[in-house]
Protein backbone atom coordinates (compact mmCIF):
# COMPACT_ATOMS: atom_id res chain seq x y z
CA UNK A 1 0.00 0.00 0.00
CA UNK A 2 1.98 3.43 -1.28
CA UNK A 3 2.50 5.78 2.03
CA UNK A 4 -0.42 8.25 2.14
CA UNK A 5 -0.11 12.81 3.14
CA UNK A 6 -2.71 14.45 4.82
CA UNK A 7 -4.46 17.48 2.87
CA UNK A 8 -5.61 20.28 5.49
CA UNK A 9 -7.97 22.98 4.83
CA UNK A 10 -7.58 25.75 7.19
CA UNK A 11 -8.01 29.26 8.53
CA UNK A 12 -4.85 29.57 10.67
CA UNK A 13 -2.20 31.48 10.01
CA UNK A 14 1.14 30.08 9.48
CA UNK A 15 2.99 32.02 12.75
CA UNK A 16 -0.16 30.28 15.21
CA UNK A 17 0.51 26.39 13.46
CA UNK A 18 4.54 27.03 14.82
CA UNK A 19 3.00 28.27 17.31
CA UNK A 20 1.00 24.73 18.01
CA UNK A 21 3.96 22.81 16.40
CA UNK A 22 1.00 21.67 14.31
CA UNK A 23 -1.92 22.16 12.95
CA UNK A 24 -4.68 21.39 15.14
CA UNK A 25 -8.46 20.69 15.89
CA UNK A 26 -9.15 17.92 13.28
CA UNK A 27 -11.42 14.84 13.48
CA UNK A 28 -9.55 12.27 12.00
CA UNK A 29 -8.42 8.73 12.91
CA UNK A 30 -5.22 9.03 14.62
CA UNK A 31 -3.83 5.70 13.88
CA UNK A 32 -4.55 6.24 10.07
CA UNK A 33 -2.98 9.96 9.98
CA UNK A 34 0.04 8.76 12.23
CA UNK A 35 0.65 6.37 8.65
CA UNK A 36 0.78 9.24 7.21
CA UNK A 37 4.32 11.13 6.87
CA UNK A 38 3.25 14.62 5.32
CA UNK A 39 0.46 17.15 5.69
CA UNK A 40 -0.15 19.62 3.50
CA UNK A 41 -2.11 23.06 5.20
CA UNK A 42 -4.20 24.68 2.24
CA UNK A 43 -6.07 28.18 3.31
CA UNK A 44 -9.54 28.63 3.88
CA UNK A 45 -9.65 32.43 3.48
CA UNK A 46 -13.47 32.16 3.60
CA UNK A 47 -13.69 31.10 7.02
CA UNK A 48 -14.98 33.85 9.48
CA UNK A 49 -12.30 33.48 11.78
CA UNK A 50 -9.56 32.71 8.49
CA UNK A 51 -6.31 34.61 9.13
CA UNK A 52 -3.19 34.26 6.63
CA UNK A 53 -2.13 36.04 3.67
CA UNK A 54 -2.52 33.52 1.25
CA UNK A 55 -5.35 32.87 -1.83
CA UNK A 56 -7.79 30.41 -1.29
CA UNK A 57 -7.42 27.37 -1.70
CA UNK A 58 -3.35 27.44 -1.63
CA UNK A 59 -1.17 25.43 -0.32
CA UNK A 60 1.41 27.47 1.97
CA UNK A 61 2.93 25.03 4.41
CA UNK A 62 4.10 21.11 4.36
CA UNK A 63 4.90 19.58 7.64
CA UNK A 64 6.52 16.31 8.11
CA UNK A 65 4.72 14.64 11.10
CA UNK A 66 6.25 13.63 14.07
CA UNK A 67 3.30 12.42 16.27
CA UNK A 68 -1.09 12.67 16.08
CA UNK A 69 -2.37 13.60 19.73
CA UNK A 70 -5.36 14.55 21.37
CA UNK A 71 -6.01 18.71 21.34
CA UNK A 72 -4.83 20.27 24.23
CA UNK A 73 -7.42 23.31 25.64
CA UNK A 74 -7.09 26.81 24.15
CA UNK A 75 -7.48 30.06 25.34
CA UNK A 76 -10.73 30.22 22.82
CA UNK A 77 -12.23 27.31 24.06
CA UNK A 78 -10.64 25.84 27.58
CA UNK A 79 -11.95 22.25 27.44
CA UNK A 80 -9.96 19.86 25.00
CA UNK A 81 -12.61 19.52 22.20
CA UNK A 82 -13.65 15.74 21.90
CA UNK A 83 -12.20 13.77 19.20
CA UNK A 84 -10.33 16.70 17.89
CA UNK A 85 -6.54 15.99 17.33
CA UNK A 86 -3.49 17.68 17.01
CA UNK A 87 -0.88 16.56 13.88
CA UNK A 88 2.65 17.80 15.36
CA UNK A 89 5.56 18.19 12.97
CA UNK A 90 8.95 17.49 13.34
CA UNK A 91 9.99 20.27 10.53
CA UNK A 92 8.36 22.03 7.97
CA UNK A 93 8.70 23.77 4.41
CA UNK A 94 6.91 26.78 3.21
CA UNK A 95 5.01 26.44 0.00
CA UNK A 96 3.49 28.55 -2.53
CA UNK A 97 1.11 26.29 -4.80
CA UNK A 98 -2.22 28.08 -6.18
CA UNK A 99 -5.35 26.06 -5.98
CA UNK A 100 -3.86 22.78 -4.33
CA UNK A 101 -7.25 22.37 -2.60
CA UNK A 102 -9.70 20.89 -4.43
CA UNK A 103 -12.81 21.54 -2.94
CA UNK A 104 -13.62 18.23 -0.96
CA UNK A 105 -16.46 18.41 1.11
CA UNK A 106 -14.66 17.20 4.52
CA UNK A 107 -11.74 19.91 5.34
CA UNK A 108 -9.25 17.00 5.67
CA UNK A 109 -8.58 14.59 3.50
CA UNK A 110 -5.99 11.53 2.68
CA UNK A 111 -4.12 10.94 -0.84
CA UNK A 112 -1.22 8.37 -1.63
CA UNK A 113 1.88 9.94 -1.75
CA UNK A 114 2.18 9.23 -5.73
CA UNK A 115 -0.67 11.84 -5.65
CA UNK A 116 1.04 14.71 -3.70
CA UNK A 117 2.30 16.70 -6.29
CA UNK A 118 4.97 18.07 -4.64
CA UNK A 119 8.20 16.28 -4.44
CA UNK A 120 9.74 16.50 -0.44
CA UNK A 121 13.33 16.28 -1.42
CA UNK A 122 13.23 19.46 -3.33
CA UNK A 123 11.89 21.23 -0.26
CA UNK A 124 13.52 23.80 1.98
CA UNK A 125 12.94 22.31 5.31
CA UNK A 126 13.18 23.66 8.88
CA UNK A 127 13.19 21.94 12.43
CA UNK A 128 10.34 23.60 14.41
CA UNK A 129 11.31 26.34 16.79
CA UNK A 130 11.94 25.59 20.05
CA UNK A 131 8.26 25.95 22.15
CA UNK A 132 8.10 29.91 23.61
CA UNK A 133 7.32 30.19 27.38
CA UNK A 134 3.81 30.95 28.49
CA UNK A 135 3.08 34.08 31.00
CA UNK A 136 2.02 30.82 32.67
CA UNK A 137 5.15 28.80 33.01
CA UNK A 138 7.53 31.50 33.78
CA UNK A 139 5.27 33.12 36.64
CA UNK A 140 7.51 32.86 39.90
CA UNK A 141 6.59 30.07 42.43
CA UNK A 142 3.80 30.95 44.77
CA UNK A 143 5.36 31.74 48.03
CA UNK A 144 2.21 30.77 49.94
CA UNK A 145 0.51 27.65 49.06
CA UNK A 146 -1.92 27.60 51.62
CA UNK A 147 -3.36 30.56 49.66
CA UNK A 148 -3.18 28.79 46.23
CA UNK A 149 -5.39 25.67 47.83
CA UNK A 150 -8.98 25.42 47.89
CA UNK A 151 -11.52 22.77 46.96
CA UNK A 152 -12.09 21.56 43.78
CA UNK A 153 -15.21 19.49 41.97
CA UNK A 154 -14.22 16.49 39.99
CA UNK A 155 -14.98 18.38 37.11
CA UNK A 156 -12.55 20.63 37.60
CA UNK A 157 -9.40 18.74 38.89
CA UNK A 158 -10.34 16.32 36.02
CA UNK A 159 -9.90 19.49 33.42
CA UNK A 160 -6.64 20.32 35.49
CA UNK A 161 -4.86 17.17 34.74
CA UNK A 162 -5.56 16.39 31.41
CA UNK A 163 -4.08 19.97 30.79
CA UNK A 164 -1.07 18.62 32.35
CA UNK A 165 -1.23 15.52 31.01
CA UNK A 166 -2.58 16.43 27.96
CA UNK A 167 -4.91 13.97 27.43
CA UNK A 168 -8.64 14.70 27.14
CA UNK A 169 -10.83 14.90 30.27
CA UNK A 170 -12.42 11.81 29.76
CA UNK A 171 -9.22 9.87 30.22
CA UNK A 172 -8.48 11.09 33.60
CA UNK A 173 -10.14 8.84 36.23
CA UNK A 174 -9.53 9.49 40.32
CA UNK A 175 -9.92 7.14 42.86
CA UNK A 176 -10.64 8.49 46.47
CA UNK A 177 -9.96 6.29 49.34
CA UNK A 178 -11.16 7.54 52.60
Amino acid sequence: MPKEAIVVFTGKQFERILKERGTSAWRLNPSRACRCEFVVCTRNAHAKWSKGPEAHHTAFLVGRISDVVPCPPTPENDEAPNNRFLIQFSEFARVDIPDYWEGDRNPIVYRSLADFAIDPSTLKWEAMPEPTPTVESVKEPMQNHRDATRPLTMAEAKKGLAMTFNVPPEAIEITIRG
